[in-house]
């Protein structure tokens, strides 16, 4: 089922945690490498053990080398160890609440198909959606475990 078009804006104060990641991502976005396209981003990961992991973009005069904040992030969290993301929080420059390229969303999806995804404005107000709400019809690790026809044994 697709999330509604309407989306719930949650406040600072609903959830501390939450409002926790969404100041760390804020805060990576100002290490933002973003000389080209002047659009900064930060994220910020909750790992399974309860650190946060921050990441910002970090841009290349050869575009296809850019890397956005969601994967510095998650690959941050991995690098050090980490396995398990519990949730993730993408800030930017940008007053209007901001979702993932689908690279970082394939990225995320990998991480839990219910991994929830908070995109913030400037006064910290939020709004929530699901990695699978995000790329509904993405491929991930789920569809490697179904049955295969036509295969010989």
């Amino acid at each position: 089922k697709m999330a509604s078009a309407q989306a719930k804006i949650s406040k600072p104060g609903d959830d501390a945690q939450v409002d926790l990641l969404i100041q760390e991502a804020m805060a990576a976005k100002l290490n933002s490498y973003s000389p080209y396209s002047k659009f900064r981003v930060g994220c910020a990961v909750l790992a399974g053990s309860g650190k946060i992991y921050k990441g910002t973009n970090v841009e290349n005069a050869c575009y296809g080398l850019t890397v956005c904040a969601e994967r510095t992030a998650i690959f941050n969290a991995v690098s050090n160890g980490e396995k398990e993301i519990k949730a993730l929080s993408v800030a930017t420059d940008v007053d209007d609440f901001k979702w993932s390229c689908g690279a970082c969303c394939q990225v995320v999806l990998e991480f839990g198909e219910q991994l929830p995804v908070y995109s913030s404005i400037h006064d910290g107000s939020y709004q929530m959606k699901t990695a699978r709400e995000m790329m509904p019809f993405a491929f991930s690790k789920a569809d490697l475990d179904k049955p295969r026809v036509g295969l010989d044994a």
